[in-house]
Order: structure tokens, then sequence, then C-alpha cells
């Protein structure tokens, strides 16, 4: 054979050798890998869904050889909807707060979680029984990641009212793609939970009181006193400043626990924001808080599956935990610890993120409302009016834990 085909020869052998091995990897991997799946639609990206991605979706497909098909999208309702409607909707969506998710189950589109964990271990405003006409009662979501609220971070001198009164130390960015101004309501929901109370704050949050009524404009105007709204230069920085934007040590910033790895890196810590509102009221101390809720779509083993272990209280999940059983957060993090004991010890009520309770559309015209505000705060009563137009109730559990 002369010397040119038989290097011909070799190098197809070789390639064949190549081929037949990869197929077999492949082969032997399909073999003790995924023998079902589950589509999953989350809005985490960067570094929350690598830790969502390597401490619970990694582990539960290893255990369990399901696969989990992870989307993830900022424009997260607008994705769901859009999948609802065309008949496309993924076994397993994570949301944050319950008021998108009511509707959804108002329209039989959830399927009930009965069985799949026990809500006891949670207190009532993380996994509700939530009563649909015709369908009584069933739990229709389980809290995957929780956040505080209510908090004041700063670094150096500890604040108070009076060093917090100038809208030079406040870091604000109010710019999050599809729902920028969220920054915002989340200013007036807490200040109306400090100056009003739990009781007041519920029954705004809930639809039963109305925009207009002097203490929800009051916390507005706070609002607004506080950072300064009206104030062009200060508006248009905020307006195009985005809300993980970092925050310099010697300033102020009103955000949740999800900032604490920033101000850590500056050795900061937090003060609970009743210490700097302006006429916090005697019933001042309650803590605002957020989630993320999983919610099941389409029911099939394996998205079951995915549920329970999502409640499993020895699943890693991000950031911080409601279930009761599990390992206390934090860690050596005497910071991150103290978040923990706040979200999950009894003792001061704690009070779901108002606009998360909200229809959609009426926390998507907060939203707006509280850019509009900014920019024009002597308009104020033309926003409050319009959203009146836009009050509708929520029959869901506001406030619990105390």
């Amino acid at each position: 054979m002369p010397r040119r085909s038989r290097r011909r020869t070799l190098a197809v052998f070789a390639v064949c050798l190549v081929l037949l091995g990869a197929g077999v990897v492949a082969g032997v991997r399909w073999a003790r890998e995924a023998t079902g799946s589950v589509t999953l639609l989350a809005n985490w990206s960067g570094a929350e869904r690598e830790h969502f991605q390597e401490k619970v979706i990694e582990p539960f497909e290893e255990k369990y050889r399901i696969d989990v098909v992870y989307q993830g999208s900022s424009a997260l309702s607008q994705v769901l909807a859009a999948d609802v409607a065309a008949g496309n909707p993924p076994d397993v969506a994570i949301l944050p707060g319950p008021g998108e998710l009511l509707s959804y189950a108002a329209d039989g589109r959830l399927q009930s979680l009965d069985g799949l964990f026990d809500p006891r271990q949670y207190d009532r405003i993380w996994a509700p029984e939530v009563t649909i006409p015709g369908r009584g009662g069933h739990t229709y979501w389980l809290p995957v990641k929780t956040g505080l609220k209510s908090m004041v971070w700063y670094a150096g001198e500890r604040p108070g009212r009076r060093s917090a009164g100038t809208p030079g130390r406040w870091c604000l960015g109010m710019e999050s793609g599809a729902t920028s101004g969220w920054p915002g309501t989340d200013w007036v929901e807490d200040i109306l939970l400090q100056q009003a109370g739990p009781r007041v704050y519920e029954d705004w949050a809930k639809g039963e009181l109305p925009w207009t009524d002097g203490a929800v404009r009051k916390a507005w105007t706070t609002f607004g006193e506080l950072v300064g709204a009206g104030r062009n230069r200060r508006v248009e920085r905020a307006l195009t400043t985005g809300f993980g934007a970092d925050c310099a040590p010697g300033r102020l910033e009103h955000q949740g626990s999800f900032r604490a790895a920033h101000w850590h890196r500056a050795g900061g810590d937090y003060v609970h924001s009743a210490a700097i509102v302006p006429d916090a009221g005697p019933d001042a101390g309650a803590r605002e808080v957020s989630g993320d809720l999983a919610t099941l779509l389409n029911r099939s083993p394996e998205a079951e599956q995915f549920i329970r272990y999502l409640a499993d209280p020895g699943t890693a999940l991000p950031e911080y935990t409601a279930n009761k059983e599990a390992a206390p957060d934090g860690g050596r993090d005497s910071v991150a610890r103290k978040i923990g004991e706040d979200l999950r010890t009894p003792g001061e009520p704690r009070c779901w993120d108002a606009s998360d309770l909200m229809p959609r559309t009426t926390r998507d015209a907060f939203h707006q409302a509280v850019l509009r505000f900014l920019v024009a705060p002597r308009q104020l009563d033309a926003r409050l009016t319009e959203l009146e137009a836009a009050r509708t109730g929520q029959d869901l559990p506001v406030c619990g834990g105390g």
C-alpha cells in the first residue's frame, strides 16, 4: 500500500475511534442521567443564577436523574403571560410576590401544592391556603428565596433621623428595565408602614384603603422630601442609575437584604428604617419583607418532585429561607445571621412588600407613578387619583410573624 494511502487509512481509523469513544461516553452519560425533565422560569441572572444552578439544580438533577431546563428573564411577568396565552407555560415558575400568582390561581392556571410539603413549616404569609370560589382552599405557592426590607444600609457612623434628612446622603437608583421604579415603591410602602402601623398598611395593601387617604399621601410626601424629588439633576441621576449600582460608604441606601454582599465589602451594617423615617408612629417597628415564590403550572411526577425538593429544609436555597425547620442562615457572618433572624424569629410583625401583593396592573401603575412623582412632586394628587382608579382588592394575608 502506498505511504500516502496508509496515512489516510490510519487517519480515518483514528477518527472512527474518536467518534466511537464519544458515542460510548454519551451513551453512558445518557444512561446514568436524566429520565425526565422539568421546565423552570425565573428571573435570576448572574451570581444568583449561578448559585441556584450549583446549589439547587445540579444536586437535584444528580439525586433524582431529572433534568431541569432553566429559562431566565428580566421581563418575567411578560414572558409568563405570553407562555400561558400560547398554551405552553413552564412546569414551574418562580415569581416575586403572590399578587400576580393569585390572578393565575383564580383563572385555574395553577396546580395545587397540597400534600407536596407541610405549610406549617412557614409563617402563614409565606404559604397561605388560598380560597378560590368553586374550588375551595388550597396552597398554590411556597417561598424559595425570602428577603428582608425596612433596612437602611450604612458604613461608618450609625445614622439617625437628623443625619438621614439630607437628600444628598442617599444613594438612589430607579432603573430596572421593565420594572423601573420599584425601589421607590419600597420607600413609599416602608414609610407608610412605619408612620401608620401594620393595620393601616394591611388595609392599603389589600386595596381596602384609598390611595388618596391622608396617611398614604403623607408617606409619598415624606419620601419626596427625604430623597429630593423635583431636584432636576438628582432626579435625572436617580432615573438613569441602576438599582444595584455601587453606593459609597459615606452615603446611605434604603434597600433590601440582597445588598448585603455590597455593604459587607464596604464594612457596612444596617439599621431598622423605623430609626430613620420621620414621624414614625407608635406602631413602628414592623418589617417589610419580600419573597420569590415557586408555583406549579403543569403537573407531572418530575415537577412535583422538584417542588418537594424546594420545600426540603436541607436544600441550599439562595440567600435566606423562610422554612422554620431549616438551619439558621448566615453562618459566621454576623450581618447575614442577623438578617436571617429578623426574617424567621418570632417577634416583630413582618409584612409583605405591598406592591408584590397588588394585581399586576396596579403594581405597574405604582412603579410608573413613582417615576413621575420624582420628576414633578407637585402633581402628586394627580398621581394618587390615577392610582385610586386602578385600586383592586386582593384577599391575601399581608402581615404575620408577630
